[in-house]
């Protein structure tokens, strides 16, 4: 698996190798999927919880007990908690956002997907990213996941990447090119 090799080789991707392998063994893939999918979601809407993961202030057992007391408000099942422990215990707290990216290319790849990464500045509707997904299987002939961030700094458009393959619509780039052209 070219992917998961490449994933493997960063932190986050070993970390996320292993709760993909117990998930796999446990036959769990969708379960831990969707506590994932909670956490990260949890991550955008709680500015609270993004401090927790991303301050070097809080402790390893602090961040433990933060843990296990937010898996039960966010139905986790019960791998993705402990993983959350081993997390915490290891002072990983801060490879959540990667583990969790490098986690669903990896249950994408299993279920015989490919992954598009996709940028906006706003997030995209249920029905954009359904189009989104069929214009993007087109191109890759086979189903696609969309990993989607939102980042205002591109001002509007989308940024894709497909592969190897990027597309750039986005509206600073396309600012920064008419800029270099007025340059001469």
């Amino acid at each position: 698996m070219e992917t998961s090799g490449g994933i493997r080789a960063s932190l986050a991707g070993r970390y996320a190798s292993a709760l993909f392998d117990l998930a796999r063994d446990q036959r769990q893939i969708d379960a831990v999927g969707r506590s994932l999918d909670a956490l990260g979601q949890a991550l955008l809407d709680s500015r609270d919880f993004a401090e927790l993961i991303e301050s070097p202030l809080v402790s390893r057992p602090e961040a433990g007990k933060a843990f296990a007391a937010l898996a039960p408000q966010l139905g986790l099942d019960d791998i993705t908690a402990n993983f959350l422990g081993v997390l915490a215990r290891n002072g990983r707290k801060g490879q959540l956002r990667p583990v969790i990216r490098a986690f669903k290319r990896l249950a994408a790849d299993h279920r015989g997907e490919t992954t598009a990464d996709v940028i906006t500045a706003r997030p995209l509707k249920d029905d954009q990213v359904a189009a989104l997904k069929q214009q993007l299987r087109g191109r890759a002939g086979r189903d696609v996941t969309i990993d989607a961030q939102v980042d205002p700094q591109i001002l509007g458009g989308i940024v894709v990447k497909l592969g190897s393959q990027m597309i750039d619509a986005s509206i600073r780039t396309k600012l920064n090119r008419l800029a270099s052209a007025m340059k001469g």
